[in-house]
């Protein structure tokens, strides 16, 4: 992996907030990031920057600047003016160390109340974590070409609207906080399904651990972000169990709880008891249920919770029909009613809004090899493969296909 593909996982997203928050124009992050991205593949071979991160931040910023002053120009039909005498915070910026830390700033902006609902999250991804269309069109069942207009979209509505690039204060987070939250699910879902970490959103999955710390004692009083910051906790303390000598997929109920980091797991569990206390339940609370259920195996010898999953699916289910909720729930069900009852609950989903989901595929193949049905297994384990998992989660299908009879 080249220099430039490594800094550009790791740092792209907090280089376009940093842009996004500076300029206050989203699409002129996007295009000034994309330019010194450009320079640094045609520089960075002969000439490697002792900071990369901070080049590209340093390059792009410099190129808004110019885009800005030309857009002066031509608007004024006068001769270009000379560049302004450095501000205080060009003086900061000059030794190409310092790039803010703007995520958080600008996924409160893409989640403003006058961003379409179904944009905010869609927005977030693809600005603060560096998501593509097609990855983002993938995580929400909908078409890329569907997916780029309703981007579009968003973008321009803030900029009509003249949306302000600061976190609200807190009277304005109830029309806002869910819509970040739901964001920041989907990012850290798209992170964490990468089980070797070495996918191009994986390090977002450890950030999340600072991220919600931020948010957490932004709104202490809120039950559903202190919900959702145990449920990273949960997740993110069973990281060193998730691959086998072979950089394989270890599936959940076959990891070693004893590989797992006990300190994340008591912090979730403190997270969890705060936002009970709060005594306002929610859907998030019930999935970082679900994780914390997980958390409380000791070793391999004791038996995963099925039951008390399926209970707390049928909970979430309650709170609204969610076909990720019932795709999920289907795993749980086949351990307690059998692969036939489950098959017939994944059956039920819309095949067709799944076919770019590829653990629809994995869960469906999987089901189809328990009850016999070699020759569908095979079909819905290639097509799982196919659609290009992470190496771990890739070298774990091919080995539940090899054994097929």
């Amino acid at each position: 992996m080249s220099l430039l593909d490594q800094t550009a996982r790791r740092d792209g997203g907090r280089i376009v907030a940093a842009l996004a928050a500076a300029f206050r124009d989203l699409d002129l992050a996007e295009e000034a990031y994309a330019e010194a991205c450009a320079r640094a593949a045609a520089v960075w071979p002969a000439a490697p920057p002792l900071d990369p991160a901070a080049w590209l931040y340093a390059v792009a910023r410099r190129y808004a600047l110019d885009m800005i002053r030309r857009r002066n120009m031509r608007r004024a039909n006068a001769v270009e003016p000379p560049a302004p005498p450095p501000t205080a915070e060009d003086i900061l910026t000059a030794d190409d160390r310092l790039i803010p830390d703007e995520r958080l700033r600008l996924i409160f902006v893409c989640c403003h109340p006058s961003v379409a609902p179904e944009a905010r999250a869609a927005l977030t991804l693809r600005l603060v974590c560096g998501l593509s269309v097609a990855e983002i069109a993938r995580a929400f069942l909908v078409a890329e070409p569907a997916m780029f207009q309703r981007l579009t979209r968003a973008k321009r509505k803030i900029a009509q609207a003249g949306v302000s690039f600061e976190v609200p204060g807190p009277e304005a987070w109830p029309g806002r906080m869910a819509a970040v939250l739901s964001t920041l699910e989907v990012a850290y879902a798209r992170a964490h399904e990468d089980a070797a970490g070495s996918g191009p959103h994986a390090g977002y999955a450890r950030e999340m651990l600072d991220l919600t710390a931020v948010l957490t004692g932004l709104a202490p009083d809120d039950p559903e972000a202190l919900a959702f910051a145990a449920l990273v906790r949960f997740a993110e303390a069973r990281r060193p169990a998730r691959l086998d000598p072979d950089g394989a997929m270890i599936p959940l109920a076959e990891q070693d709880p004893k590989l797992w980091n006990r300190a994340l797991i008591a912090e979730g569990e403190a997270l969890l008891r705060r936002a009970a206390r709060l005594n306002r339940p929610g859907p998030r609370q019930l999935r970082g249920a679900l994780h914390g259920a997980w958390a409380l195996r000791r070793s391999l010898a004791e038996p995963p919770p099925w039951a008390t999953l399926l209970a707390l699916y049928d909970l979430l289910l309650q709170e609204g029909d969610d076909p990720f909720v019932r795709l999920n729930r289907a795993v749980a069900l086949a351990e307690l009613a059998g692969p036939a009852a489950a098959l017939a609950e994944v059956e039920a989903l819309d095949a067709d809004r799944f076919e770019r989901f590829q653990p629809y595929h994995a869960v469906r193949a999987d089901l189809l090899a328990r009850l016999g049905r070699a020759d569908e297994a095979l079909r819905a384990y290639d097509r799982a493969i196919e659609m290009a998992p992470g190496e771990a989660e890739r070298l774990w299908l091919i080995r539940r296909r090899m054994i097929l009879p």
